[in-house]
């Protein structure tokens, strides 16, 4: 069953990052703002986590700065989120490829 709202640690976790990358984040990037109750906790949505996603892939797979980044972000979103699932598409079926090879080997 998929959660409404996460706390940052299970973000950080979902993507191994650390929770101090997603607060600067935070002040980088305008889409992403998670929701803080009245202690200042932050909750991610499942918005939120696809805009880390997304932020992860521009700075990580395409090697792109955070303006860079930044900018992708703000003026191509559709055709982003498309690369991204191709890409991650991509990355599992060369795992399992990897995988029969190993065993034909």
């Amino acid at each position: 069953m998929e959660k409404l709202y996460y706390s940052i640690s299970e973000v950080a976790e979902m993507f191994n990052i650390n929770q101090s990358n997603l607060r600067f984040w935070e002040k980088e990037f305008k889409q992403l703002k998670p929701k803080r109750n009245k202690g200042n906790t932050r909750f991610y949505t499942n918005e939120d986590i696809q805009t880390v996603k997304m932020i992860i892939f521009l700075v990580e797979d395409k090697k792109l700065t955070l303006e860079g980044a930044k900018l992708q972000l703000s003026q191509k979103k559709e055709s982003l989120i498309k690369q991204q699932e191709l890409v991650e598409r991509l990355k599992v079926m060369r795992t399992e490829l990897l995988a029969i090879a190993k065993e034909i080997d």
